[in-house]
């Protein structure tokens, strides 16, 4: 029999994080982008702060880093800083497409590339050119998309309460969760 339970359950998990409505620790990724426009998405709260198309174009690069290493890609690596966070001078309405786009097809590639595998013991292999597994980088990937989806309701919060949010409905600033989010049972 073949043991693949470790893998569909990170497969869930990351399918969750990513766009469940049934996360347990919030809004999942693509809820909390909603309602970001391309001004919002290219500004910085502060000179030392990414802005939230960085943070997209991060996570999706780990995930295109994710998808090589597991298809074999040993050289592959995003070491430098345009590779890991992009390099935006201005985010407009195509871009900002574009990069939740690639975001979205990231998601897809590392989904499909997962499910090509009959079992977990993948898991335990080292990722080439790292000194960590598989199972670790997968998981790596579900914690860095819940830390930085809180990263993006803050700096969503922050730029609605700078004015950033002309085009979109302005929410309540108040909320507790800053994006219409309800769940009072903590």
């Amino acid at each position: 029999m073949v043991q693949n339970d470790e893998l569909i359950r990170i497969i869930d998990l990351l399918n969750t994080s990513y766009e469940g409505e049934e996360a347990w620790h919030g809004p999942s990724l693509v809820e909390v982008l909603r309602g970001v426009t391309p001004e919002m998405a290219g500004k910085r709260i502060t000179p030392n702060t990414h802005s939230v198309a960085e943070l997209v174009f991060h996570m999706t690069s780990w995930r295109i880093f994710c998808v090589k290493k597991m298809q074999g890609d040993a050289e592959f690596d995003i070491k430098t800083p345009e590779k890991n966070f992009g390099s935006f001078q201005v985010i407009d309405d195509f871009e900002w497409e574009a990069l939740q786009m690639e975001l979205s097809l990231s998601q897809e590639e590392l989904i499909n590339e997962l499910d090509k595998r009959d079992d977990d013991e993948f898991l335990e292999d080292i990722v080439p050119g790292r000194d960590y597994t598989y199972y670790d980088l997968l998981h790596g990937i579900i914690n860095h998309d819940c830390y930085h989806s809180g990263q993006i309701s803050l700096l969503k919060k922050a730029l609605k309460y700078k004015g950033f949010d002309r085009n979109e409905e302005s929410e309540d600033f108040g909320n507790r969760y800053g994006d219409g989010y309800d769940m009072d049972n903590y």
